[in-house]
Protein backbone atom coordinates (compact mmCIF):
# COMPACT_ATOMS: atom_id res chain seq x y z
CA UNK A 1 0.00 0.00 0.00
CA UNK A 2 1.12 3.57 -0.89
CA UNK A 3 0.36 6.64 0.38
CA UNK A 4 -0.34 9.85 -0.87
CA UNK A 5 1.56 13.21 0.56
CA UNK A 6 -0.35 15.51 -1.18
CA UNK A 7 -2.09 18.12 1.97
CA UNK A 8 0.76 17.14 4.18
CA UNK A 9 2.52 20.35 3.34
CA UNK A 10 -0.64 22.22 4.63
CA UNK A 11 -0.62 19.77 7.66
CA UNK A 12 2.91 20.75 8.61
CA UNK A 13 3.68 23.88 7.65
CA UNK A 14 0.03 25.90 7.24
CA UNK A 15 1.63 29.00 9.13
CA UNK A 16 3.76 29.45 6.08
CA UNK A 17 1.03 29.44 3.14
CA UNK A 18 3.11 29.93 0.11
CA UNK A 19 5.42 27.15 1.41
CA UNK A 20 2.84 24.40 2.13
CA UNK A 21 1.22 25.56 -1.26
CA UNK A 22 4.05 24.42 -3.00
CA UNK A 23 5.31 22.24 -1.19
CA UNK A 24 1.43 20.26 -1.51
CA UNK A 25 1.78 21.02 -5.34
CA UNK A 26 5.31 20.92 -6.22
CA UNK A 27 6.75 18.35 -3.65
CA UNK A 28 4.25 15.78 -2.96
CA UNK A 29 1.60 16.73 -6.05
CA UNK A 30 4.38 16.55 -9.05
CA UNK A 31 7.85 15.31 -7.61
CA UNK A 32 6.24 12.33 -5.92
CA UNK A 33 3.95 11.38 -8.54
CA UNK A 34 5.98 10.58 -11.44
CA UNK A 35 6.23 7.64 -12.29
CA UNK A 36 9.98 6.78 -13.17
CA UNK A 37 10.40 6.02 -9.57
CA UNK A 38 7.68 4.49 -7.62
CA UNK A 39 7.31 5.71 -3.90
CA UNK A 40 8.53 2.83 -2.19
CA UNK A 41 11.72 3.56 -4.08
CA UNK A 42 11.32 7.68 -3.42
CA UNK A 43 10.57 6.66 0.56
CA UNK A 44 14.47 5.29 0.95
CA UNK A 45 16.06 7.84 -0.99
CA UNK A 46 14.15 10.45 0.76
CA UNK A 47 15.06 8.20 3.87
CA UNK A 48 19.01 8.06 2.85
CA UNK A 49 19.04 11.55 2.14
CA UNK A 50 17.23 12.92 5.95
CA UNK A 51 19.79 10.93 7.49
CA UNK A 52 22.64 11.33 5.61
CA UNK A 53 22.26 15.50 5.84
CA UNK A 54 20.62 15.08 9.51
CA UNK A 55 17.47 16.54 8.64
CA UNK A 56 16.23 15.12 12.10
CA UNK A 57 12.82 17.09 12.05
CA UNK A 58 11.66 15.74 8.78
CA UNK A 59 12.96 11.76 9.46
CA UNK A 60 10.06 10.52 11.78
CA UNK A 61 7.57 11.70 9.37
CA UNK A 62 9.21 10.38 6.15
CA UNK A 63 10.32 6.71 8.14
CA UNK A 64 6.57 6.42 8.93
CA UNK A 65 5.95 7.35 5.46
CA UNK A 66 8.52 4.57 4.31
CA UNK A 67 6.73 2.06 5.99
CA UNK A 68 3.40 3.34 4.29
CA UNK A 69 4.92 2.86 1.22
CA UNK A 70 5.80 -0.72 1.67
CA UNK A 71 9.41 -0.99 3.39
CA UNK A 72 9.86 -3.00 5.70
CA UNK A 73 11.19 -2.33 9.35
CA UNK A 74 14.19 -4.46 8.79
CA UNK A 75 14.96 -2.70 5.39
CA UNK A 76 15.07 0.49 7.06
CA UNK A 77 17.32 -0.73 9.84
CA UNK A 78 19.51 -2.07 7.55
CA UNK A 79 19.60 1.64 5.71
CA UNK A 80 20.35 3.22 9.48
CA UNK A 81 23.22 0.39 9.41
CA UNK A 82 24.44 1.14 6.11
CA UNK A 83 24.77 4.82 6.68
CA UNK A 84 26.46 4.80 9.85
CA UNK A 85 29.81 4.09 7.59
CA UNK A 86 28.70 6.76 4.69
CA UNK A 87 26.77 9.55 6.31
CA UNK A 88 28.55 8.65 9.97
CA UNK A 89 27.80 7.40 13.57
CA UNK A 90 26.12 10.16 14.92
CA UNK A 91 23.92 10.48 11.96
CA UNK A 92 23.09 7.02 12.00
CA UNK A 93 22.29 6.34 16.08
CA UNK A 94 20.09 9.62 15.50
CA UNK A 95 17.76 7.74 12.73
CA UNK A 96 18.28 4.11 14.80
CA UNK A 97 16.69 6.64 18.25
CA UNK A 98 13.81 8.28 15.56
CA UNK A 99 13.14 4.91 14.39
CA UNK A 100 12.81 3.22 17.23
CA UNK A 101 10.67 6.37 18.43
CA UNK A 102 7.76 4.77 15.82
CA UNK A 103 6.84 1.71 18.21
Amino acid sequence: MTTTLKGQGQRALGHVPPLAEITDRVLFGEVWERGQLGKRDRSLVTVACLIALCRDGQLPFHLQTALDNGVTRQELDEVVTHLAFYAGWPAAATAARLLGDLN
